[in-house]
């Protein structure tokens, strides 16, 4: 199954704010060649909550398309509708995709048995992989320990991706799961010790401007070579600190712009990277060896 650096790739707009496809194959090929180890699209760091059914759908197919078979896709379909979430995962479930990404549901603000039978209706109704997605700080929602060991039980729920940085609940879920259910960070700041922790990787932001850094990072923590992942996660601190001095994805395509990858545009109610971070993003930047 997947391990590593798993990139939530940003969703490039063009400035009629429309999606970019040839911005899009030239991420894609940064990542092919930079080492990334798998590709989540239309997740949050994508602005999947802006894009309508047809462009999701759309811009799934086409970054299978552009892939090729070079790198894993896993494809963001939740949502806080459970009817939803399952007709847009059938509709894009033969596309190529080697995953699903689902969110826990938000704004609803499910009890852990409503979260439980949310997934467990996905994951009945697809016939491809299911990550679990844990963002209480976006969601509110929390898939509990106790949610995750009865989802884990699952056929089709293979590992959870866990963004609340807290190792206390992660070493809980591993006690709770069997040995097999893949357990990936969704926060870069601790992403290294979760992996030295006993997690199988991270679903990175940083890992979209520098996606060499992280995927060494990556490799070097699940081999054991502590010293040496150490050394590459102390250059991508200071960059983990500037994408997140507004929410993501602003900070992020601001840097993929300056990197001259895609357009900064974003879709509203997101707005323009605010001027007073401009210069502590550059120095990050340049402390990661990224080329402007």
């Amino acid at each position: 199954m997947f391990q590593g650096s798993l990139i939530a790739l940003a969703t490039p707009f063009d400035a009629e704010n429309r999606v970019d496809y040839a911005a899009l194959e030239r991420l894609i090929e940064f990542h092919v060649k930079n080492g990334s180890d798998g590709l989540v699209i239309a997740g949050t760091t994508g602005e999947s909550a802006t894009l309508i059914k047809s462009e999701h759908a759309e811009l799934i197919s086409k970054t299978v398309e552009i892939v090729n078979g070079r790198l894993p896709v896993i494809a963001g379909t939740g949502s806080n509708s459970t009817a939803q979430t399952i007709q847009l995962s059938l509709d894009v479930g033969s596309l190529g995709i080697d995953a699903y990404l689902m969110v826990a549901p938000y704004y609803n603000k499910p009890m852990q048995e409503g979260i439980y039978q949310h997934f467990s209706s996905i994951a009945d109704a697809v016939n491809k992989p299911v990550m679990l997605y844990n963002v209480p700080g976006r969601t509110v929602t929390d898939i509990l320990p106790e949610t995750v060991a009865k989802l884990a039980t699952h056929q089709n729920i293979f590992g959870i991706k866990e963004a609340t940085g807290d190792m206390k609940r992660l070493n809980r879920i591993r006690q709770l799961v069997p040995e097999n259910f893949m357990l990936y960070s969704g926060d870069d700041f601790t992403a290294l010790e979760f992996i030295e922790n006993g997690g199988n990787g991270v679903v990175t932001v940083s890992g979209n401007v520098a996606p060499k850094l992280m995927s060494k990072m990556c490799r070097a923590a699940l081999a054991g070579e502590n010293d040496k992942a150490k050394e590459l996660d102390a250059r991508l601190q200071p960059l983990n600190k500037a994408l997140f001095l507004e929410s993501n994805p602003i900070p992020l395509k601001w840097t993929l712009a300056e990197m001259g990858l895609i357009s900064p545009a974003l879709r509203l109610p997101l707005t323009p990277y605010a001027e007073k971070f401009h210069a502590e993003m550059r120095q990050a930047m340049k402390h990661a060896g990224l080329i402007l």
